[in-house]
């Protein structure tokens, strides 16, 4: 591993995404740090602070300290049943590098443009408006206008952003925090829109695999609700110890 360029992605999963400071503490153990980061939904605000020079640790405490678990603010039902504006006044609060240029890790982030029905990933722009366009679950969530488009959650067509890394790294790692649990409980509209999402994010997971050098999936994510936030340590837990037993070198030596 040596001299060599990792890259890693961060899935979307919602409160899942505590489980990617788990694995980034465990990966930074064994001498594994990003070179470059790509992020989406809940990927995309924990790779931020990781790009901006902050160690899994140190995101972890900021994230529990100042509440970032009290994401989400009910909204008049117009282009969304909630807003995310709250996360945003976070970010703004507490990220203290607050433009790409100024990140340390070079880091892209993938959002979907309702506009023209694409994705995009992205490494210049207003970076904490993008973060909170990347985390904006279609209909759950309220879009966010850039530049005069509308833009969603960029799971929406690419829920693990392996593609900004091609070509740039020796190595790519992807972190998914998003495996699909059966359910039994669909019974409102917030539930029925998460898990249409869910279920559309998903279908692309085979393909990326096949593309990455190292596919991280801890074991027991599909056990916490996407919106519960309640378990923050216990996915950094799940997370790390996940990590922690994997034999990194076997995946490396190919």
């Amino acid at each position: 591993m040596e001299n060599e360029k990792i890259g890693i992605a961060l899935s979307g999963g919602g409160a899942r995404g505590f489980a990617h400071l788990g694995v980034l503490k465990a990966l930074e153990e064994k001498g594994i740090t990003p070179d470059i980061i790509s992020g989406v939904s809940a990927g995309a605000i924990v790779g931020a602070f990781i790009a901006s020079g902050k160690k899994a640790d140190e995101v972890m405490a900021i994230m529990k300290e100042n509440k970032f678990t009290d994401y989400a603010k009910a909204n008049l039902p117009i282009n969304g049943l909630l807003s995310l504006n709250n996360l945003r006044d976070k970010l703004e609060k507490h990220l203290d590098k607050q433009a790409f240029s100024e990140l340390e890790i070079p880091f892209y982030i993938a959002i979907s443009d309702l506009n023209e029905g694409k994705v995009e990933y992205l490494n210049e722009g207003p970076l904490i408006s993008i973060i909170q366009a990347s985390a904006s679950i279609p209909v759950l969530f309220s879009p966010v206008k850039i530049d005069g488009r509308l833009y969603v959650d960029g799971g929406l067509f690419d829920n693990l952003p392996i593609k900004p890394l091609l070509g740039s790294c020796d190595k790519i790692i992807a972190v998914n925090a998003m495996p699909i649990e059966r359910t039994e409980k669909i019974d409102n509209l917030v539930e029925i829109a998460l898990r249409t999402f869910q279920l559309s994010v998903s279908g692309k997971n085979k393909e990326m695999k096949r593309k990455c050098d190292l596919f991280i999936e801890p074991k027991g994510l599909k056990d916490f609700h996407i919106l519960d936030t309640k378990h923050a340590d216990k996915l950094f837990e799940i997370g790390y110890d996940y990590c922690s037993n994997l034999n990194i070198e076997l995946f490396w030596s190919y």
